[in-house]
């Protein structure tokens, strides 16, 4: 007797079970990425949380001098040595100027672990000194060519740059450059236009971070401060550049001065 074959309908029905293991399998591997994310370190801000706190535990003890009170046993004229005399307006100045110096060379660390790749790749440089931090980026990371309006990249750079700046007093001076190529539109004039829109620009973004203004200026160069030959195509992208200088002071007046 020929045996009867199984419906069609009998077949699908013993395969449902591999549509719910596969379901499992993917919900496993999805909840393991998960957590294998969350489990991640950001190397770059555990080494500025670590420097940080190595300068601040390194720090030189500072003792105060006691306070006499009542009168003094009077010393004799011709035995007394004059000492020299300091003022506590130089003392302050001092600890200030120390604190000051201290506080750009953890800022360039910083802005050194936010930027390091472009760092490496030359795009961005970085220089410093005990007065100034310089921070150089190109027009081309922050702007259009010709154009003073942030494009969406830029957005993106002034955050890591302003959560260096967050929670400090050093003033900063956004400088803009352009190369010597002639610009004459409705809008901007001239290059001096320009580099100085430019500035403002990067000065209104920081602002929109939470930059106190009272610590920002914007200045516009135009052409006339290079920094490479303008008869090369590269030295005019050297020279189409922004330039934060973020000083050791608070005041920026006295910074522009």
């Amino acid at each position: 007797m020929r045996r009867r074959r199984q419906p069609q309908d009998d077949l699908h029905n013993k395969e449902r079970w591999l549509i719910s293991y596969a379901d499992f399998i993917t919900l496993l591997f999805a909840f393991f990425v998960v957590m294998y994310s969350v489990s991640s370190v950001n190397e770059g801000k555990y080494k500025v949380l670590s420097n940080t706190l190595t300068g601040v535990f390194n720090a030189p003890e500072r003792s105060m001098q006691p306070i006499q009170i009542g009168d003094q046993p009077a010393q004799n004229d011709q035995t007394s040595v004059a000492q020299p005399v300091t003022s506590d307006g130089d003392e302050a100045d001092g600890e200030g100027d120390n604190r000051g110096t201290e506080s750009l060379r953890t800022m360039a660390m910083e802005l050194a672990t936010e930027f390091d790749q472009l760092i490496e790749q030359g795009v961005v440089s970085m220089e410093s000194s005990e007065q100034w931090l310089e921070l150089s980026l190109p027009n081309s990371l922050l702007f259009g060519s010709g154009d003073a309006e942030p494009h969406y990249d830029a957005f993106e750079v002034i955050e890591k740059i302003a959560s260096v700046l967050n929670n400090r007093d050093n003033a900063v001076k956004v400088e803009g450059f352009t190369d010597n190529q002639p610009i004459r539109t409705d809008q901007f004039p001239s290059n001096w236009e320009l580099s100085a829109a430019r500035a403002a620009a990067v000065v209104r973004m920081l602002t929109m971070e939470g930059i106190e203004p009272d610590r920002l200026a914007a200045v516009g160069y135009g052409q006339f401060q290079p920094v490479a030959r303008n008869d090369t195509d590269e030295g005019r992208r050297r020279n189409r550049r922004v330039v934060l200088l973020i000083s050791r002071d608070a005041n920026i007046r006295a910074t522009m001065r």
